[in-house]
Order: C-alpha cells, then structure tokens, then sequence
C-alpha cells in the first residue's frame, strides 16, 4: 500500500472510532536535503464519497440541496444551513452506484446515463476522503418521489431547482459556500454543460 521510499510509517493508534474514524499517524520523512525527521498527524477516515450536479439544459436549471450542517453552525455559519449539490458516502458501494442511489434518496430523481468528471481529496491535510464527481442531465419524466434524504439517516433536505445564472450569482455572493458545489458549478460554466 504505502510506496513512498522517503516515508516510513513508525506507529498508527485509533484516536477515535465513534461516527468515523481518527487516527495518529506518527511517521519517519526524508526531507529533499537527505535528513530525517519524526512527524506526528492526525487523519480522520469518514470513507470516500460521490457528489453530482443534475442540469437541464432546456430550462436552464439545475437541481441543488440545502440542509444543516452542524460543523458549520459551530464556525461562524449562522443558520447552520448550506445549500450543496447531491453527495452521499460509497459505503460499500462503487461511486457510480452510489450517487445513483443518492440523487433518489435526496432529489427525488431516477437518472439515466451519468458522466463521472473527476475525482479529489477535499482536505488532504486532515481528511482521508475522496469525492467522485458526476454530472447527469434529468427531465420531469426522472421525478419519482419527493426526496428529501433518508428517514433512518435523520436526513431532512430540501431539494432546490435553481436557474443555472442564479446560482452562479448565489456562488459570487457567497450565498453558496459548499466547496464541491462551487466545484460542479465552474465545471458547467467552463464546459459550457448547459448549452443548447
């Protein structure tokens, strides 16, 4: 697994194995002048995820969420709420099956062919995780439920079909703050997914 010939990993302790999992990592790092040095780090491991942007392109609009998000009511985010594309963890699932069964669960919508973009760690200084990234066009006909997320989950999401111009303003006004979102919505503006 590990390959990097100028690490060696000294000692690994779980911190932590409540909701996810944090460990302490304590390794020995060759610098690029030849010396070793003992570095200590925390990495918490909430496993990899998926994350999609629905577009239309005849109505221009796009499909987001928004639901709370206690980590950020406890920095400085005074409702707590964010407004987020459909993302989901893999489990035990491939990240394609995954955000399938995510985009149902929150959005209500039974897509048909999605189109993974890329993939990133989204904080690789603490954070193990890497998000998938999918696009996928829907249509009224996709509608098969309400959404809203997962009872046993105690998910309670709204789910939000926003003009596409919109929401690049709500991501220039900061009223969109989610990073994988802001991700997906330059992705559209640069690709030009929503073109007729």
């Amino acid at each position: 697994m590990f390959t990097n010939k100028n690490v060696k990993i000294v000692s690994e302790e779980v911190l932590s194995d409540n909701w996810y999992t944090l460990r302490k990592f304590t390794f020995d790092y060759q610098r690029k002048d030849g010396v070793w040095e003992r570095q200590s780090r925390e990495a918490y491991d909430r496993g990899n995820g998926a994350t999609i942007l629905l577009y239309n392109k005849i109505k221009q609009s796009i499909i987001l969420t928004q639901q709370f998000r206690l980590p950020t009511y406890t920095n400085g985010n005074a409702t707590g709420m964010m407004i987020e594309s459909c993302a989901g963890l893999l489990d035990k699932d491939n990240a394609e099956a995954c955000i399938r069964r995510e985009t149902e669960e929150e959005t209500g919508y039974k897509i048909g062919s999605v189109k993974k973009i890329f993939e990133a760690y989204m904080s690789p200084g603490s954070v193990t995780e890497i998000l998938y990234f999918f696009v996928a066009e829907y249509d009224e006909g996709m509608k098969m439920g309400a959404g809203g997320g997962c009872d046993a989950e105690q998910e309670n999401i709204e789910v939000m079909e926003i003009a596409f111009e919109k929401a690049v303003q709500m991501l220039k006004s900061g009223e969109i703050r989610d990073a994988k979102t802001m991700m997906l919505i330059q992705y559209a503006q640069l690709n030009n997914l929503l073109a007729a």
